[in-house]
């Protein structure tokens, strides 16, 4: 029994090699799922259970000037994508409506393929937000669903960038979420920098109605497909995935915009909550697709109950 298994699995394995597609095979972490999915399971261990192991026993690190270059770093790269995608088809060649999946090898779709693999790539480096939430010993913030979020989504572009690395409407959510995250990453790297900033930090309550716009411009987009009977698009399952991703979360975020800012059930502030320094402030929080930010310090949460609306201080 067990040799038939390990034996249907390495065939499993032997065919899914033969099926990724040549014009990615020679980028890193694309050869095999093994590589991306052992770098995966062993974020979850060190999240839940390794690194708040090492931390127990140990004080939580002051990070703020790391977190500041981090986030300022994303910036630039999540920048440099939306441009690449942009560059490769998005702001060139494409119609914005029926773009189907390109198969050759023309420079402005190798560009494009290149553009797919750094926005996979990206999702490894954002495995970052949570290591700094279990050296800083902010472990309440590492919920189920922050952990399965940020190890979900590079597993599943894994496939998408190995069987259709031009997904031509495909990639389009991949664009609109990089350029979200230059917003986000520019907030939190100005919150990360300290009190002085605050004044700058006004427009916090508009990165939850920035996701929003985004989930809905992503499914409006994919949802042509619906209603364009020439519309041959090779592999209709990243459409209705696609679909589905965008609707589901915006029913998330919406859900959090009624309960935090139409009927009022935002996080209290308080002034006996101490801060890192020992000194007492009001806190000042704000959460958008899933980061908690709280004292200037920028750090990821994507917290079940924040998420359905039910607004608490942690």
């Amino acid at each position: 029994m067990l040799r038939e298994a390990i034996s249907s699995l390495e065939s499993f394995h032997d065919y899914l090699k033969g099926k990724i597609d040549d014009r990615v095979r020679d980028y890193p972490l694309m050869q095999t799922p093994v590589h991306m999915t052992t770098l995966l399971i062993g974020y979850v261990l060190f999240s839940v259970y390794v690194g708040p192991r090492l931390m127990a026993n140990r004080k939580p690190m002051t990070l703020n000037s790391i977190m500041v270059i981090y986030n300022l770093s994303m910036v630039l790269f999540n920048g440099y994508i939306v441009y690449e995608f942009l560059m490769s088809g998005w702001g060139t060649t494409f119609t914005w409506r029926c773009d189907l999946i390109d198969t050759s090898r023309n420079p402005e779709t190798l560009r494009m393929i290149r553009a797919g693999w750094l926005f996979y790539i990206s999702k490894f480096i954002e495995l970052l937000d949570t290591v700094f939430f279990v050296l800083r010993k902010r472990q309440g913030q590492i919920t189920f669903l922050h952990v399965f979020h940020h190890s979900f989504m590079p597993w599943t572009w894994w496939w998408g960038i190995t069987l259709t690395p031009a997904g031509g409407m495909g990639s389009f959510h991949a664009m609109v979420n990089a350029a979200v995250h230059v917003i986000m990453y520019f907030y939190y790297g100005l919150s990360a920098a300290g009190p002085r900033f605050q004044k700058y930090l006004w427009w916090k309550k508009y990165l939850t109605a920035i996701q929003l716009i985004q989930f809905v411009v992503v499914s409006i987009h994919i949802s042509q497909y619906y209603f364009m009977k020439d519309c041959n698009y090779q592999l209709p399952l990243w459409i209705h995935l696609i679909w589905m991703y965008g609707v589901f979360f915006f029913l998330l975020f919406s859900n959090f915009w009624l309960q935090a800012y139409i009927k009022g059930k935002r996080l209290p502030a308080s002034d006996n909550k101490p801060k890192q320094n020992g000194l007492t402030s009001k806190p000042n929080v704000v959460v958008a697709n899933g980061k908690h930010q709280e004292n200037g310090n920028a750090h990821l949460c994507t917290d079940n109950n924040v998420l359905f609306g039910k607004v608490k201080e942690i």
